[in-house]
């Protein structure tokens, strides 16, 4: 009995591990991406770190980057700045991929 146990706590651990490695990713993608387009608004220094917060805080919403990609274009729209769809989206997903392989080296 002591072998499913330990098998059960283990798989427990895992998913555990694994929940919190995706919200990470999301999270160092967020930020990654918020300073991008914080970077398009005209932000730098510590505005630019400030309004990266807030996109992280926006993924919050719902599952997805939906939620980022509606904050973002209503705030480039704010601005009067023009975008393409194709490249936030190229965009973030070049961020998902830099978020990976920084929190893999970490």
């Amino acid at each position: 009995m002591s072998d499913f146990n330990d098998r059960r706590d283990l798989s427990e651990k895992e998913f555990s591990f694994q929940q919190k490695h995706s919200f990470e990713v999301e999270a160092r993608t967020c930020k990654l991406y918020g300073l991008w387009i914080a970077e398009k608004l005209g932000l730098d220094g510590a505005d630019a770190e400030t309004y990266a917060r807030t996109v992280v805080e926006a993924n919050l919403e719902e599952p997805g980057f939906e939620d980022v990609l509606r904050k973002v274009c209503a705030d480039l729209d704010q601005k009067g700045l023009a975008y393409n769809m194709v490249d936030l989206y190229d965009q973030l997903d070049e961020s998902l991929s830099q978020a990976r392989i920084q929190l893999s080296k970490s």
